[in-house]
């Protein structure tokens, strides 16, 4: 903070970093004996209000993190395999629908597995457990599964599905009812359309020039 006496006139600039990322902004306050005149520079009226609203998104967002459902993500029905189905059948199966990942039942059709894009790379075309030269026209899904995944419930909270993709690094979390039955799907996918729908104006408002690559392209996921 610098005070720079001029005319009687004192003149305080500050520099004020904002909570949110943004660079560096000025105050600068001209304050004539007791009364004051502040404006701000490097800031414009529309980019004071933008920082103002996504303040107010950010209170939403630490609000729906610990109230809002796994419900309101909106899962995907999840794409069940028989654990007995070949490593080539379910690839066929994922490929199809456009699924991350697949989920592994028993008999029962109990959750007993799951099998995701990263399996594919690890444990059947890298150097992974299974090693390279593996059949995948013989192999059992079972045998290059994840066995036992943590599952979530549709009633669990939102913060609990972002805490096992930050910590544990899953892109791709079963649901399952009581009797650990899958009942839905949730991907990183469906983390960003919920946080898109909380920061309308963050996402939607983009400044002239951020335009988006390829927009009608879609991937595997």
């Amino acid at each position: 903070m610098s005070l720079v006496p001029s005319a009687g006139l004192t003149t305080v600039e500050l520099d004020i970093p904002l909570r949110l990322g943004y660079p560096l902004i000025g105050l600068s306050c001209v304050r004539p004996g007791e009364g004051g005149l502040c404006r701000k520079w490097g800031m414009t009226e529309f980019e004071d209000e933008y920082s103002a609203g996504l303040e107010s998104e950010f209170r939403e967002l630490k609000g729906a993190l610990l109230s809002d459902t796994i419900h309101t993500l909106e899962p995907a029905e999840p794409l069940c395999i028989p654990e007995t189905a070949t490593v080539h059948e379910t690839v066929v199966q994922m490929v199809a629908r456009r699924q991350p990942g697949v989920l592994i039942v028993n008999q029962e059709g109990r959750l007993v597995g799951i099998f995701t894009e990263r399996d594919v790379l690890t444990r059947v075309v890298g150097p992974g457990v299974a090693g390279p030269g593996l059949d995948v026209h013989q192999t059992p899904i079972s045998q290059v599964m994840t066995r036992d995944p943590e599952a979530l419930a549709l009633q669990d909270r939102v913060c609990y599905a972002v805490n096992r993709m930050s910590v544990a690094g899953y892109r791709t979390i079963p649901l399952v009812d009581a009797e650990r039955r899958p009942i839905g799907i949730v991907t990183v996918t469906n983390i960003i359309k919920w946080l898109a729908h909380i920061f309308p104006e963050a996402i939607l408002n983009l400044p002239p020039g951020d335009t988006i690559k390829r927009p009608h392209q879609v991937d595997a996921g």
